[in-house]
């Protein structure tokens, strides 16, 4: 052992002769190491990729402390290093791919080094080797450092710690690390303040295209951080496609609102538009060579090829008007996702005092979306791309193009759909074959705005100007053509010609459906999960109509009540999810009620406009309680989720619905719940019982058409004048029937609530008359003037068992009888129960001891874990994951699995199963 001064800091592990030093006389990235043990008293073994290093501390607690210490940084660097690009070691070694490297004569050692020349650094190596393993001798900061030529083939590096006498093998190649190291003194001494700010993002530190670390290049219209080599080919793409600054050197373009744009886009964010769909085969490295770099940055921004594409793809009307709502929100993925899907940065947003979406987001105050809209004023996009490409990716950006239809004469005849120059040409431009075609798409009025030129044709008959109606066809080859006609009746008639020659007998009963998309999909679904089947597809409105091969037409599946609805990667739709493993089939998963279907995409185009269109239509449309997500029970899923957590969570909150919840708080809840309640999950301590009671209200009070309905409101608040209490309950009784399904089964599950509220009044103080005074005006929509609308709120809750109870046996939904009202005073007294064992200290039972095995049984992977009554499959995971210090990765599947003590069977839990 030699005595060596050690240091460690989170990129490197270096030793000194002693701690005056400077440069080191060995440095080991963290990155290599892959683990560090203990070898006996006072000695530690720090283990990398290739090579094992063995140090001896003073005594035990130092030995201690470094493995530790050394330990926990090389943790985090792995799980760091997890969600990035992978990187080679030698780009690791020297904290950025080389500038220039090579073998140099250094006075002081008898055999030659091996130098790199890297951003701001230069690195010192034994030889190549080493450098491909990432173990150098030391680093100069070259911003300290001083370039001076001493005779034909010698040049000294100065700083002021020890000069660095160099000798290359040639004159030139003299200058070449002279003008190498001069531009790393350059580089070093520039403006590193904005870098360093934006580094601060973690996802910025490494380059969004390639992954190589300290990316000091930007995009400023894209939002994306890039390293120098990807800035070269970047500019190649032109300053219609992307912007490239220094983030060192054009200081005078780094705004403050840019700077804060770019610390809240994030690689991460940007990515997740760009890169949402890279297959690994067309990924590149920080190794990945120029023509290299070149394909894949093309395809990337240039052709859109592996965008996540926004639901209103291809609908140029309302990719606009969702753009002028999106800028005056601070959701800059909504405007990302929009304006590089083809949403016009100029468009007429129809407000004179505010014609731009530029305007709108001034005087809503949100600078950073002004900045962002700015900086792509004069993009343009994809405006290269005329006709058909080959991919699909070149057929997607080729949607975007503003071009006008081309006029062909259209013929279909014997399963071929032909299209020519005009009615005199016997020679068709080019066919459809009808065997070919997968799906057919009816697109709403104006849905493509002024259409747009592809690959695809007009009927001669269209007049010129704009089309009233538009279709699109997908075929096999993963090609979309789109339809233009003068009138909607006419693109209607087109589409059910084509439709009779493509859809197969089994299904023909489909095609008496008003579809919006009707196609052929692989899918799998009740006891046939062991093969695929093909089966004929029809959506209609939020209904989806299935056929199956063998021509039995299956119970439509009602999308708005959906229980899951996600990709295969167990992503929620809309959410980033992750590109399926190579040669594995990209899902959507589809359950409602025990049923779970499952749609296999084997084309990627046809693929996408399904999960979109399905996605759509399982999304809440409009703000009338029949546009709603639905439960079973026809109850709008934001109102069940509100009511069932208040059901646990506050039913003993004093001044429940009386008191009034942050308003911004409750504004952001609304927002989330109205667009996908299917996706959130209200948990204690996430969120607070009077913000879940204030959305709530503010649901009922905005919503179209009232709960009562604009119809039989009146007639509800002139039964109150009734003075003989049968009478009017009798009248209550009749109006409920005369309202719709979804409004009565809605004024049910909140009148049950309310009376469940009102029964814990000694605790909320909120008794019926109390509840009467807040819900009145709320559910009648009224200034809260009208006496009457708390009166029939009053009725309501006072009178919920005669009301809602027409028969001893309930036949209707609706209806309450003596069993449902047994159920309800049981819960009501667990729930008693458990908050009087609270108030007094007691633990509430439940709680279980079980044993978890991670991976195989074994008593080295077993963990005992403590399981109240509300974990769930997904909580427990990650508990055992968190115990046993797994990081998890981007493409880890982990599930929770259930088996009998015998283990004579098992079964898989739902994530979001109960475990108990």
């Amino acid at each position: 052992y030699q005595k060596r001064w050690v240091k460690l800091d989170t990129d490197y592990l270096r030793y000194f002769d002693s701690e005056k030093d400077t440069y080191s006389k060995r440095l080991i990235p963290v990155s290599s190491i892959s683990r560090v043990s203990s070898v006996g008293d006072q000695k530690f073994e720090v283990v990398t990729n290739n090579r094992n290093f063995v140090f001896r501390a003073e005594n035990d607690a130092d030995r201690n402390e470094w493995i530790r210490t050394l330990q926990q940084i090389a943790e985090e660097r792995k799980s760091k290093a997890g969600a990035r690009t992978s990187m080679s070691l030698a780009a690791d070694s020297a904290a950025e791919l080389a500038d220039k490297s090579g073998f140099l004569e250094l006075r002081g050692f008898k055999h030659k080094l091996f130098v790199v020349v890297a951003g701001d650094k230069v690195f010192l190596y034994k030889n190549a080797e080493d450098y491909r393993l990432g173990i150098g001798i030391t680093y100069i900061e070259m911003n300290v450092g001083n370039v001076k030529e001493v005779d034909r083939r010698g040049f000294d590096l100065t700083t002021p710690y020890r000069i660095f006498s160099f000798s290359a093998d040639s004159e030139e190649e003299k200058e070449e690390w002279v003008e190498a190291m001069q531009q790393s003194i350059t580089e070093a001494l520039s403006n590193s303040e904005v870098a360093e700010r934006i580094w601060a993002v973690e996802s910025n530190r490494f380059c969004a295209d390639c992954g190589s670390p300290k990316p000091d290049w930007a995009s400023i219209n894209l939002c994306v951080v890039i390293c120098k080599r990807c800035a070269g080919e970047h500019r190649g793409l032109g300053p219609g496609i992307t912007k490239v600054r220094s983030l060192k050197m054009d200081r005078k373009v780094w705004t403050e609102e840019l700077i804060e744009l770019f610390q809240q886009f994030g690689n991460t964010m940007a990515n997740q538009f760009w890169a949402a769909n890279v297959p690994p085969s067309e990924a590149i490295s920080p190794t990945s060579g120029s023509q290299e770099r070149r394909r894949f940055l093309i395809a990337k921004y240039r052709e859109g090829k592996y965008r996540h594409y926004h639901p209103l793809f291809g609908n140029q009307e309302e990719l606009d008007r969702a753009l002028c709502a999106a800028v005056t929100t601070s959701d800059l993925a909504e405007t990302q996702a929009l304006l590089f899907c083809g949403a016009s940065v100029t468009c007429d947003t129809g407000d004179p005092r505010c014609p731009t979406p530029l305007a709108l987001a001034e005087r809503s105050g949100q600078r950073l979306q002004m900045e962002f809209l700015l900086h792509n004023k004069t993009s343009g996009w994809f405006g290269g791309c005329h006709g058909a490409g080959q991919s699909s990716g070149r057929l997607l950006s080729a949607l975007l193009c503003c071009a006008e239809f081309s006029r062909r004469w259209c013929t279909l005849q014997d399963g071929v759909l032909s299209y020519y120059e005009n009615d005199r040409n016997t020679v068709p431009n080019g066919e459809i074959r009808v065997e070919e075609i997968v799906c057919l798409v009816n697109n709403p009025l104006h849905a493509h705005g002024t259409p747009t030129a592809l690959h695809s044709c007009t009927a001669w008959h269209s007049c010129s100007g704009p089309h009233e109606g538009t279709f699109e066809v997908y075929t096999e080859a993963d090609r979309l053509y789109l339809f233009g006609l003068e009138s909607p009746d006419s693109a209607r008639e087109w589409l059910k010609s084509i439709a009779k020659s493509f859809v197969h007998p089994c299904a023909e009963e489909l095609l008496a459906l008003d579809f919006e998309r009707l196609g052929r999909l692989h899918y799998k679904g009740g006891l046939t999960l062991e093969r695929a089947q093909e089966g004929w597809f029809a959506l209609v409105g939020s209904t989806l109509h299935v056929c199956s091969e063998d021509g039995r037409r299956q119970e439509p599946l009602q999308l708005r009540k959906l229980q899951e609805l996600c990709e295969g990667g167990g992503k929620k739709v809309g959410e980033k999810a992750p590109p399926p493993p190579t040669g594995q089939i990209p899902l959507l998963v589809l359950e409602r009620a025990g049923r779970t279907l499952y749609i296999q995409g084997e084309r990627k185009l046809d693929f996408l406009g399904w999960v979109h269109a399905i996605q759509k239509a399982a999304s809440s449309s409009g703000d009338t309680l029949s546009e709603q997500q639905l439960t079973e029970s026809d109850v709008p899923l934001l109102v069940d989720r509100c009511i069932d957590y208040i059901t646990q969570c506050g039913l003993t909150s004093e001044g429940i619905y009386r008191k009034s919840g942050q308003n911004s708080k409750t504004t952001s809840l609304l927002e989330v719940l109205q667009r996908d309640a299917r996706c959130i999950c209200l948990k204690e301590g996430e969120h607070q019982v009077d913000d879940v009671a204030n959305t709530l209200k503010r649901f009922f009070r905005d919503l179209g058409d009232g709960l009562f309905t604009r119809r039989w409101a009146p007639n509800w608040l002139w039964a109150t004048a009734l003075e003989d209490e049968g009478a009017k309950v009798g009248e209550y009784r009749q109006l409920l029937a005369a309202l719709p399904p979804v409004n009565r089964a809605t004024l049910k599950a909140l009148i049950n609530h309310l009376f469940r509220v009102q029964c814990f009044s000694g605790e909320n103080q909120m008794n019926t008359h109390n509840l009467a005074i807040v819900f009145g005006p709320t559910l009648f929509q009224t200034d809260g003037k009208d006496y009457k609308a708390g009166r029939v709120v009053e009725d309501l809750i006072s009178h919920y068992v005669e009301i809602f109870n027409v028969a001893l046996m309930a036949s209707l939904p609706w209806q309450v009888n003596d069993q449902e009202m047994k159920k309800q005073q049981d819960e009501i007294t667990a729930i008693m129960k458990m908050r009087e064992a609270s108030s007094s200290g007691t633990q509430q039972a439940g709680d279980f001891i079980c044993t978890v095995y991670l991976e195989e049984k074994k008593t080295e992977t077993e963990q005992h874990v403590k399981i109240p009554a509300t974990m769930t499959a997904e909580e427990l995971t990650f508990e055992i994951l968190d115990r046993r210090k797994i990081v998890m990765k981007e493409k880890d599947y982990w599930s929770c699995f259930e088996v009998n003590e015998r283990e004579e069977a098992e079964r898989p839990l739902h994530y979001s199963e109960k475990v108990l």
